[in-house]
């Protein structure tokens, strides 16, 4: 079965800094028309750093939308120009935490919620670390802590770490860790 959709029109309702939001009309698969809300977002990287003593750096932060403070992973939106997510990972470890890494591993991409973003998130473990100082852009508030791998995978488990980009990092981080492969 056809399972593809037509798109036949878009109308961008907003355009902003970080997202745009359009209603297209779609042509359905059975010949029937519907309407498809869409919000375009430029994309984003996060990264599993994993320090020598089997710790990940996390970053704490403050999110608008949920009223509250949320441990992730270092992470942060590409520039709309398209940076390459590498570059944009490498940036945003260093600016959130100070650190660099000798090796980057590409851990695959997410789609948070394909029903309605077309938002693509690139996941990097990084290994090899080194410290600097942390550079978080002018409106950027945060603290940085390690948290040892087996517990960042409790807490998982346990609902205290509830960011999707995280979640995913940190278990394909350690089914790799277990497996040897990283």
């Amino acid at each position: 079965m056809n399972l593809e959709e037509k798109q036949l029109s878009k109308e961008y309702v907003y355009r902003g800094k970080i997202i745009n939001v359009r209603k297209d009309k779609a042509l359905l698969p059975n010949g029937n028309t519907s309407t498809r809300e869409v919000i375009e977002h430029p994309g984003g990287v996060c990264v599993a750093a994993l320090t020598d003593n089997n710790e990940m750096l996390f970053v704490k932060q403050f999110r608008y939308p949920y009223m509250e403070v949320i441990p992730e992973i270092p992470a942060g939106k590409r520039d709309k120009n398209g940076e390459d997510p590498l570059e944009c990972g490498i940036r945003e470890l260093k600016e959130e935490t100070g650190a660099s890494a000798e090796k980057f591993i590409p851990l695959g991409k997410l789609y948070p919620s394909p029903g309605y973003c077309g938002e693509i998130i690139w996941m990097y473990a990084a290994t090899g670390l080194t410290y600097g100082e942390q550079q978080p852009d002018d409106d950027e508030f945060l603290t940085v802590e390690k948290i040892p791998l087996d517990t960042a995978v409790k807490m998982i488990l346990s609902g205290e770490i509830t960011d999707a980009k995280t979640q995913t990092a940190v278990l394909k981080l350690k089914l790799l860790r277990d497996s040897g492969k990283i």
